[in-house]
């Protein structure tokens, strides 16, 4: 008979597992030096779910970028060695920021050269209003606490949501034919977005939204993880989409703490609400790590 713990621990375990693997099979990504002028061999771009945010062993702090964020994870399985890692992830960025710099931080897609050999890229999830969509759904409960206010808050008239996800595909569309210009020889890896809310809709009272909106919520996570995979399909030969949302479904918010690997709007003590946890991060390293390893 499984234990509370035991479906988390075996997922934890497939992870150190996956990534124990890949350290022989990523060497080849992470020259033992580079000749000046060369460039990174691995360029992280993205946004906080990619940066790691809110966790420890912070790297900058105005992009809230630490070393538990998914791309030092695996640039840790090449020998142990960072220094062929460039992240340029960052909390708050858009599509915009691939090509325009975030306050004083430069475009993401100046990291690439010719020499980099594998790009990651979780962007989208601020292009679709993440964090105000999720205020509005709080602020909106009480109006139809049984019912989906949040839902025909955006959806009245036109589907805001869905407008900006079909923006979003189109800014991935050319952000990946960017990519593929600037360093042709890169595995390009779209990595998604977990399970923030529970996959059966069902909701919980410690997340305060109205009963019928964790099942809107849910399905503009998946929609906008559709559209982040169509974009990756049409993109080619060495082009892939990272499936981090089946492998945290059942370990979203609503979870009990111990069990959870997207923190809930109240956070335990060093992570951030709504993000992924360090288990989170280590599962979506994971994900993006099957994708790298394909032949």
């Amino acid at each position: 008979m499984m234990t509370q713990n035991s479906g988390r621990l075996s997922g934890v375990c497939r992870a150190a597992a996956v990534t124990a693997m890949a350290g022989a099979s990523l060497f080849s990504l992470a020259a033992p030096a580079q000749a000046a002028g060369d460039g990174p061999n691995y360029v992280a771009m993205g946004d906080s779910y990619a940066s790691g945010a809110g966790l420890s062993g912070v790297k900058d702090t105005a992009c809230d970028r630490t070393a538990a964020g998914y791309p030092s994870i695996i640039a840790g399985t090449s020998a142990g060695e960072n220094r062929a890692l460039k992240d340029v992830t960052c909390s708050g960025a858009t599509t915009r920021h691939i090509w325009n710099a975030q306050g004083s931080k430069p475009p993401q897609i100046n990291a690439l050269t010719p020499n980099t050999k594998l790009v990651t890229l979780t962007i989208g999830g601020n292009d679709v209003g993440f964090t105000g969509v999720l205020t509005t759904c709080v602020l909106v409960k009480s109006s139809d606490p049984d019912g989906s206010p949040c839902r025909k808050h955006f959806t009245t008239g036109k589907d805001v949501l869905g407008e900006r996800i079909n923006t979003v595909e189109g800014r991935v569309r050319d952000t990946i034919t960017d990519i593929r210009r600037r360093s042709p020889d890169a595995k390009i890896v779209v990595v998604g977005y977990p399970a923030l809310f529970p996959d059966n809709g069902v909701g919980c009272a410690e997340v305060p939204f109205a009963r019928q909106d964790f099942a809107f919520l849910r399905d503009t996570t998946q929609k906008l993880n559709r559209a982040l995979a169509r974009r990756a399909a049409a993109g080619g030969t060495g082009v892939s989409y990272a499936d981090t949302y089946s492998p945290t479904v059942g370990y979203d918010m609503c979870q009990p703490r111990h069990r959870r690997f997207i923190e809930s709007l109240t956070p335990a003590p060093g992570s951030m609400a709504a993000h992924p946890n360090t288990y989170g991060q280590l599962m979506m390293a994971t994900a993006a790590l099957d994708q790298i390893l394909e032949p």
